[in-house]
């Protein structure tokens, strides 16, 4: 038997936020990055449904959730968050977050709120800002901005999602064609605005990240080039408790591209914390 679906609307002051949860159980909770919405959690809610509810959420102004004027503010996603675990009385939420979802769960988690068991930040520092970091990691911030960063307008030239990667458009084309037609259905949102008011919250010190109050995982690319990979690892030094996992031969998307190993890592974690 297949695990129920069922979706919904969060109404909010100024928008709906639509939501789809598959399978019963303790909740997780996934904040779709930049270029992605609801429909990019497809190959993690199918795993994981037989023991959790499934909560895939399209953040505001994302299709098909309400489209807003002048598009979404990155400032108004934790707000929205809390009102969607508060309208489905979940009291036992992990929320696994890629890129842009980072800046949701972050701000979320800082509110330290009663249910909350556990974060996964793939891809992402959310509004921690990766040039606070400590070195190591930090003088190699320079170089990878030059390279790497430096690539994303080639990326577009070449017909290539530079969230998606390189390697998963020459590997894995039929999945690297499905992730641009998930972008697609917000190609009337201006990405480049919502990305730069993400990069003006990213405010924070990495030890702002202790006022956590529930085990956090990194799990990083190690090919990725709009967010440095190496910045989790810095970041989870100065914070006790949280762990970093990498995928090696993985872009930004490591959730889409390497779906299954990204899944037993997020398995084994919320395994060992007992979650």
């Amino acid at each position: 038997m297949q695990p129920t679906r069922r979706h919904g609307r969060l109404e909010r002051p100024d928008c709906n936020v639509y939501y789809e949860a598959v399978g019963d159980g303790p909740a997780i909770v996934f904040a779709h990055g930049l270029g992605g919405n609801h429909m990019s959690w497809f190959q993690q809610v199918a795993h994981f449904a037989d023991r959790y509810t499934c909560i895939a959420i399209a953040h505001r102004g994302f299709a098909p959730s309400s489209p807003i004027a002048g598009g979404p503010n990155p400032a108004d996603y934790a707000g929205d968050l809390a009102a969607l675990i508060e309208h489905l009385n979940l009291t036992d939420v992990r929320i696994v977050a890629q890129s842009m979802g980072g800046w949701s769960t972050v701000e979320y988690a800082l509110t330290k709120p009663a249910g909350l068991k556990a974060i996964v930040l793939a891809g992402t520092t959310g509004t921690i800002d990766p040039l606070q970091i400590e070195d190591p990691e930090r003088s190699r911030i320079a170089q990878w901005l030059q390279t790497d960063f430096a690539n994303v307008p080639k990326f577009f030239e070449r017909g290539i999602h530079p969230a998606a990667g390189e390697r998963m458009a020459r590997e894995q084309p039929a999945m690297h064609l499905l992730y641009r037609q998930i972008d697609d259905q917000n190609a009337a949102l201006d990405k480049q605005a919502i990305g730069a008011r993400c990069f003006t919250l990213r405010t924070r010190k990495p030890e702002e990240l202790r006022a956590v109050a529930c085990p956090i995982l990194f799990i990083s690319g190690d090919e990725d080039v709009v967010i440095p990979p190496f910045a989790a690892d810095a970041i989870a030094r100065v914070v006790p408790g949280s762990r970093v996992a990498h995928i090696r031969d993985a872009g930004h998307s490591a959730y889409f591209e390497r779906p299954q190993r990204f899944n037993q890592i997020v398995d084994a974690f919320f395994k060992d914390i007992g979650a």
